[in-house]
Parts: C-alpha cells; sequence; structure tokens
C-alpha cells in the first residue's frame, strides 16, 4: 500500500467541552496516511482547579501515542510535585513514560495499544512480538497497578520500543499556562491577535540538540538523526537511548521536554495544540489569523478545528498536507489581568 491512500481519508473524530475557566474543541483526521498514528488527551477537570491537553503525534506505529494519551496525564496528576511545581511534575513525567514502556508490563500493554499482532511477520508496530507470550487481551491488566518494569517473563529485557512520539502538553491552572514539550508538535496562544509560539520544535539543525546528539554518540544525515528520524526528542524510540553511561536527558534522542510558563492576561484569546501536520501547511501566525476569522462566525471550536484540516489537507498524495492532522483549540473564559509579556 506504501505510505499513502489513494485517497484521502476526510471523516474527522471531533468533540468539544467546557467548565468555567474555559472552552475547547478539538478534532483528529487521518488525511491520506495509510494509518492513524496521531493521539491526544482533553481533561478539562484534571483536578478541581486544574486542565490538561495533550497532542501526541506518532512515528513507526501508532503504540506509544496511544500510550501517553492513556497515562501521561494521569502521571502527572499522581506526581508528588503536582500541586506545588506543575513543570517538575510534567518533566519527570514525560521521562517516566520510557521507563513505564519497558520490561514486561510494558511490552504487553503497548501489544494491547499497537492492536495488531502479525505472527507471520512477528512485528507488531515496530515491537517483537514473542510466541513465548500469552496471548494479549484487551484489558487484561488492571491501571492501578505501578510495578512496570519488575514483572517476570519473556519480556522482562524489554527496553522498549523502536516506534516513538511527539508530546507537546498544556496545563492550565489559575493565571497560568504550563507547556511541556518533546518533539515538533507545537503550542501557540493568540495574545490580541499575535501569534506567540509556547513552545519549539525539536530538529537536528538546532545547536543544543545537535551538541547533546554528537556527545552522545549519533550523527546527523541529511538532516535526520542516523539518517532516520527527523525530530530530536520524542517518547520511546529506545534504540536512540541505549547509552548505558548517560542519563534519559542526554541520550541520542531523549524524552525530555522543554517546559515553558506563562501568565495569561485579558489580551490571551486562545491556544492552540497541533501537530506537525498543520504547522507544515500554516505557520503559526497563518493559523491564529485563519482561527480568529472563523471565530467570528463559528462558535463551535472543533468545526473551527476541522475547517483547519480542509484548508491544510492536499488534493493529491505527497508533500505538504498528506500528515496525519491533530488539532486542539482552547478558549479562555476568564483570563486573570497580568503584566506579563510572552516572548516568541
Amino acid at each position: 500500500m506504501g505510505i499513502y491512500l489513494s485517497s484521502p481519508r476526510t471523516e474527522k473524530a471531533s468533540e468539544d467541552g467546557e467548565n468555567e475557566r474555559l472552552r475547547y474543541g478539538l478534532s483528529s483526521m487521518q488525511g491520506w496516511r495509510a494509518s492513524m498514528e496521531d493521539a491526544h488527551a482533553a481533561y478539562p477537570d484534571l483536578d478541581s482547579s486544574t486542565s490538561f491537553f495533550g497532542v501526541y503525534d506518532g512515528h513507526g506505529g501508532k503504540a506509544v501515542a496511544k500510550f501517553c494519551a492513556k497515562y501521561l496525564h494521569q502521571q502527572v496528576l499522581k506526581h508528588e510535585a503536582f500541586v506545588v511545581d506543575l513543570g517538575t511534575s510534567l518533566q519527570k513525567s514525560f521521562l517516566r513514560m520510557d521507563e513505564m514502556m519497558r520490561g514486561q508490563r510494558g511490552w504487553r500493554e503497548l501489544a494491547i495499544l499497537g492492536d495488531k499482532v502479525a505472527r507471520v511477520s512477528g512485528v507488531l508496530e515496530g515491537l517483537i512480538w514473542s510466541p513465548r507470550g500469552s496471548e494479549v487481551k484487551r484489558g487484561e491488566f488492571s491501571d492501578h497497578a505501578d510495578e512496570w518494569s519488575s514483572e517476570e517473563g519473556p519480556h522482562s529485557d524489554f527496553d522498549g520500543p523502536n516506534c516513538g512520539s511527539t508530546a507537546c502538553v498544556a496545563v492550565i491552572r489559575g493565571n497560568q499556562v504550563v507547556v511541556a514539550n518533546a518533539g515538533d508538535s507545537r503550542c501557540v496562544i493568540s495574545r490580541k491577535g499575535q501569534a506567540y509560539n509556547l513552545s519549539k520544535d525539536h530538529k537536528p539543525e538546532l545547536e543544543v540538540e545537535k551538541d547533546r546528539i554528537l556527545k552522545a554518540g549519533g550523527f546527523i544525515q541529511v538532516g535526520r538523526i542516523n539518517g532516520t528520524l527527523n525530530l530530536t526528542r520524542a517518547i520511546g524510540d529506545a534504540e536512540f537511548k541505549q547509552n548505558k553511561h548517560l542519563p534519559a536527558e542526554k541520550q541520542i534522542v531523549t524524552a525530555n521536554p522543554d517546559i515553558n510558563t506563562v501568565e495569561l492576561c485579558h489580551d490571551d484569546e486562545f491556544l492552540v495544540l497541533a501537530c506537525d501536520g498543520i504547522w507544515d501547511c500554516m505557520s503559526s501566525q497563518q493559523l491564529v489569523d485563519y482561527v480568529r476569522e472563523q471565530l467570528k462566525e463559528e462558535t463551535k471550536l472543533s468545526v473551527v478545528c476541522e475547517r483547519v484540516f480542509e484548508r491544510c489537507v492536499a488534493p493529491t498524495a505527497g508533500g505538504e498536507g498528506c500528515d496525519n492532522m491533530t488539532m486542539i483549540l482552547i478558549q479562555f473564559k476568564k483570563p486573570v489581568s497580568s503584566n506579563a509579556s510572552v516572548s516568541d
């Protein structure tokens, strides 16, 4: 089949919600790609004062993106720093995803989320299937168990998946937005119509990324790490995290996120979280301009996201506009007045 379909799948999975602080809409669309590897999470009431939104763009398979959508917000909420330091709870939870995906339980959960065991080829979404393992069934173990890497079994030495996912997360509490990002999905805020990037795309050409890659023993070829991966931070991608002498933050590819904290003010209109399938087609400012124009006539935020997809999707296969597309649009109801500034 190749990586592209003969015609795009333009059916959209959309959702809207709100609470007293904000309203949101989201949508996702497979598009021209042969499979849908994006995932997302939207929890406007993670607790009584905190909202959580995340976009996860998988590569090499969907299992890691779906794993993040299922577990990342849970780890943020249960971390000891959650109440006093959102940035720390986010950073530790990103790294925790890689830890949880190792070992027997991690392998089994990824198998369930990958949703397909190819017994003939022995490949599951970039994972290895073992005939020694029992039949994987949905819901086979409870979610509350936390001993992810200590279970006995044929995959107790499983180092983690070779597929991976970006993670771009925005957590809103009071008059603050805390953004955590690993990869090239992006968070943008519209402040009085001006677009400000609240995350940085992690690409091999960035000096800080290049320096870490080379020091960890990797190389960059035609803009890709070791000639294959075109982003430098991601959850999963265990093959790039095998240097036993380096901490997780200094591996060739790291799940360690950039953290950005922003004080909201009355000029702040909305946040956008989206995968690179959108940013390949529109700049941050172009998207903000388009969303503002749509909001003059459309109140349902998921419909605005759907219209962005329709604008971006390519007429023919190949190039920009052919990726999976996922977008979350968050509108603030009661922004808190502040003199804070946002720098791009």
